[in-house]
């Protein structure tokens, strides 16, 4: 089943038939907020706003774990996730969609594992797997993230842009930053001199997590405006909320073309991640 995490009125589309609304209760707290079950063409999603309805939490204390792990406790098995980013890149323009490839962690404080050696939290669910049988164990875990993303999923994204008409980048690299502040024209020269083509709040540890459940995991960036020092002008959160608004239809119409054309199974190594990775 798929995940999706995104802001708030993401679920509110026209053919998307919500099911109910669910809370969720994990060992590590509670999720940013109730996850929505739909369904379209047949096929079920879970959406969950990463902030929260009415966006209530700011980036550093999102509660990412609490929010994975309840997805893996209601059955999804592929995450796509919906970001508001900054342009670095000089060939991005504010409205591109860009289909991450790499990414770079300058996170400073967010808790980016399920496995910690004698303090691991217990497994909550029913299921029978490696994840479980890792945390009963007390297994340190160091999980391979050399192609983090799902080959698969980004493929499918790419083709729905190409097929829908969106301007699109089909390969780069997002710099997570610790936020909630936005960076400096300096922090953005040395971020592109060292390969990030956007910069964001959010990804880091969302995709960690997530590889470390067996999770296939893709992510869609929305360029909402120029970084800093590239802009011509000081940057706003307005500018931010106006450009997802812009682009609201183009990215609601890319989710649920999404849902329809993703395949039960997957053809990629992701759900091999924790082979050979415990200690």
């Amino acid at each position: 089943m798929l995940g999706i995490i995104g802001g708030s009125g993401l679920y509110d589309v026209e053919g998307l038939k919500i099911i109910e609304e669910v809370s969720v209760s994990t060992p590590f707290g509670d999720p940013s907020d109730k996850y929505i079950l739909a369904e379209y063409k047949g096929k079920k999603a879970v959406f969950l706003p990463r902030h929260g309805k009415g966006h209530k939490y700011p980036p550093h204390l999102i509660n990412y774990r609490a929010n994975i792990w309840g997805f893996r406790k209601l059955g999804v098995n592929k995450i796509l996730s919906i970001s508001a980013v900054g342009g670095i890149n000089p060939l991005l323009k504010p409205g591109d969609f860009v289909i991450s490839d790499q990414f770079i962690d300058f996170t400073k404080s967010r808790v980016s594992t399920f496995y910690e050696g004698i303090l691991s939290k217990e497994d909550d669910t029913d299921f029978q797997d490696e994840v479980k049988q890792f945390l009963k164990d007390k297994r340190v875990v160091h999980i391979d993230v050399t192609n983090p993303f799902c080959p698969h999923m980004r493929s499918l994204i790419k083709d729905i842009c190409e097929e829908k008409g969106y301007r699109h980048h089909t390969k780069g690299c997002y710099v997570a930053t610790e936020g909630p502040r936005l960076e400096t024209s300096a922090e953005i020269k040395m971020l592109s001199l060292i390969g990030g083509d956007i910069v964001g709040m959010t990804l880091v540890p969302e995709i960690v997590l997530a590889r470390e459940l067996n999770i296939h995991f893709a992510s869609v960036n929305i360029v909402t405006n120029l970084a800093a020092g590239i802009s011509q002008h000081n940057l706003t959160s307005e500018e931010v909320i106006d450009m997802m608004k812009e682009k609201t239809e183009d990215i609601k119409h890319l989710i649920l073309e999404f849902i329809d054309k993703l395949p039960q199974q997957l053809n990629c190594s992701c759900g091999e991640v924790l082979s050979k990775a415990a200690i």
